[in-house]
């Protein structure tokens, strides 16, 4: 076969997902560990919204609903915007790429920031863009570079907010200010999957953002089942944004994108607000609890508005990520971030996070990170 690739498409390096948990525990000869490294909710989903997927797999040989009528509905009334402002994909992920398909073309521009979202920047080289990529600055989105870097090719601007793997948020003052240094031209994509875990006096006013105003650039926000909902094996998500702009993602959106298990699952968990709530004061309280401790252990933990937080290990975080993976308990190393002695753990049950805590200090002291 002579068939040739393009070199937009053959000098991509796959996204590396975590290795699932049974993978894990056959390489190190381990069992009964658990896996604090990718941001999932420990809690899982609604009960509620269990009993739904259980009910409709009945109907697994009729094709899902294409419009996602009912999913719209209650997404709408719960971010309070009409249906025809809501998107909705297999996972968020696939939303940035209905954003790319729908306003890129080739030579055109998109900025992002590093470490952001892997994604963001291979959408954009498979469909033949330039990416613009930014390094954070003190763990924190550089706007005023971002501003000064804009260019009549730029089509999107992707922000994780907030951010991963750092944890910060944008804060609401700069964000404005940021908006009113663009050209109307493009579109700021703010990539809300974790926005659940912020106190609302942080989150950013999506408002009268979404929107059109005569001079001001249009703005979406991608939002996530997967974390705060204990979604994440259903792949739904969805992104908020004017009618003009959902039109065009409609239409590069694939037929039956949502299956039927995800979009039954995603209407329970949005209308059981109980568990809802439970889900994010126990990870706050995980959150609070963790860093306290990790600093005892003479560790620096970092701030963060999520699920997750970085903590700097004093020490080379490839080599301690590999001594606790001994003890049965998964963590992120951040090397390939740029942060060599920085890990990064999600918050996980009360049973977890001890669990964690008695390896961490084990590990630390055995490889003489502290004293």
């Amino acid at each position: 076969m002579k068939l040739e690739t393009p070199e937009n498409i053959h000098s991509i390096i796959p996204y590396p997902p975590g290795k699932p948990l049974e993978e894990l525990e056959r390489e190190y000869g381990i069992t009964d560990s658990i896996k604090l490294a990718s941001n999932e909710n420990p809690w899982g989903p609604s009960p509620k919204a269990i009993k739904a997927v259980q009910e409709i797999a009945t109907n697994l040989h009729r094709y899902p609903d294409g419009s996602n009528h009912y999913l719209l509905q209650a997404i709408a009334g719960k971010e309070g915007v009409d249906p025809s402002q809501v998107v909705i994909g297999n996972g968020s992920n696939e939303v940035i790429e209905f954003l790319v398909k729908a306003f890129v073309e080739d030579e055109d521009e998109v900025i992002t920031s590093h470490p952001s979202f892997l994604m963001y920047q291979k959408f954009v080289q498979i469909r033949g863009g330039i990416n613009v990529v930014l390094p954070l600055v003190e763990m924190r989105h550089d706007l005023e570079a971002i501003v000064d870097h804009c260019s009549s090719r730029t089509k999107l601007i992707f922000l994780d907010n907030p951010n991963n793997p750092t944890g910060t948020a944008i804060q609401k003052e700069a964000f404005e200010r940021f908006l009113n240094g663009l050209p109307e031209t493009l579109l700021v994509v703010l990539d809300e999957a974790y926005v659940d875990f912020m106190e609302d006096s942080d989150k950013i006013d999506l408002g009268s953002l979404l929107s059109p105003v005569e001079g001001r650039c249009g703005v979406v926000s991608l939002r996530t089942f997967s974390k705060a909902y204990g979604l994440a094996g259903l792949r739904v998500g969805y992104g908020l944004m004017d009618p003009d702009i959902a039109e065009n993602l409609n239409k590069v959106r694939q037929p039956f994108n949502v299956n039927m298990l995800a979009q039954a699952g995603a209407i329970a968990a949005v209308k059981d607000t109980e568990f809802f709530k439970k889900t994010i004061t126990a990870t706050r309280e995980g959150r609070k609890y963790l860093q306290q401790e990790v600093e005892k252990l003479g560790c620096l933990p970092y701030p963060s508005h999520t699920n997750f937080f970085l903590i700097d290990v004093r020490g080379d975080a490839t080599r301690l990520y590999e001594a606790m993976l001994y003890k049965g308990v998964i963590v992120r190393s951040m090397k390939a971030y740029g942060y060599p002695n920085f890990i990064r753990i999600t918050v996980g049950t009360e049973t977890e996070n001890r669990r964690f805590l008695a390896a961490l200090q084990t590990c630390l002291q055995d490889l003489h990170y502290v004293s």
